[in-house]
């Protein structure tokens, strides 16, 4: 399942420029666009000010309730997370970090299109969230690539929240089932365990179990996400697991 408390990715700049090139972001502060009553937008809502160009870093250290643009390459497709979060959202980064972008609206994008979008700032289940309408939201011909960052398994925490990642570790328990959310998977590298949510597409995990016993040793790539208290990893397609030899 998936969501954050917001947090600055300024640490990570350094870290994601050069996998992910000098991308350029344009953001506009709006005076208009809501959150709905799912999101956790309490307040009056504001503009994010006269800036025309923030990151997503920076917009993730706006206030709930605030208005942004940010742009950015998909890291994961809409609707990917659906039986978890029962919305069709989407997950994009850019140099500074990453966020998920919740909506209710049938999108079609693959992932790595270059996404512009404007919402509003919230919390879902503590995930930090831009949430948008359909109108919103313009993907754009063309696109780059998001390598995930190698990461330890004790250090998926907020920091690292909205980031595509990449761990590998130790299967340390059995796959539990949380259906109709999905799977729950622990691995740990030697520096802590974590969870790794294996969401569900028409009730089949969006990566293959069968077969997955403890002490296997596996190499799993995921956004960095938040349900409550949890943070976890939340792979997106089968090519996001593989058991090693």
């Amino acid at each position: 399942m998936i969501t954050s408390q917001q947090t600055s990715m300024t640490a990570f700049v350094r870290l994601l420029a050069p996998l992910l090139g000098g991308f350029v972001l344009v953001a506009a502060a709006c005076n208009d666009g809501a959150g709905d009553e799912s999101a956790d937008t309490s307040g009056t809502e504001e503009t994010s000010g006269d800036a025309d160009v923030i990151s997503i870093a920076q917009a993730r250290e706006q206030s709930d309730g605030m208005t942004v643009t940010v742009e950015g390459y998909a890291s994961v497709a809409p609707g990917t997370f659906n039986s978890a979060t029962g919305e069709l959202g989407f997950a994009i980064q850019d140099a500074s970090g990453g966020v998920y972008v919740k909506t209710a609206d049938v999108l079609d994008f693959p992932l790595d299109t270059t996404v512009q979008v404007t919402g509003v700032l919230g919390q879902m289940n503590q995930l930090r969230v831009i949430e948008a309408v359909a109108a919103d939201i313009v993907a754009s011909d063309g696109g780059q690539p998001v390598a995930p960052m190698d990461a330890a398994t004790g250090d998926i925490d907020e920091d690292l929240e909205g980031l595509l990642v990449k761990i590998s570790g130790t299967v340390t328990q059995d796959l539990e089932d949380d259906a109709p959310y999905g799977l729950k998977l622990y691995v740990d590298d030697g520096s802590g365990e974590v969870q790794v949510f294996i969401h569900l597409v028409d009730g089949v995990g969006v990566i293959e179990t069968a077969g997955l016993a403890i002490d296997d040793t596996v190499e799993v790539v995921g956004l960095v996400a938040q349900y409550e208290t949890t943070y976890e990893i939340a792979p997106r397609h089968a090519a996001d697991l593989v058991v090693m030899p």
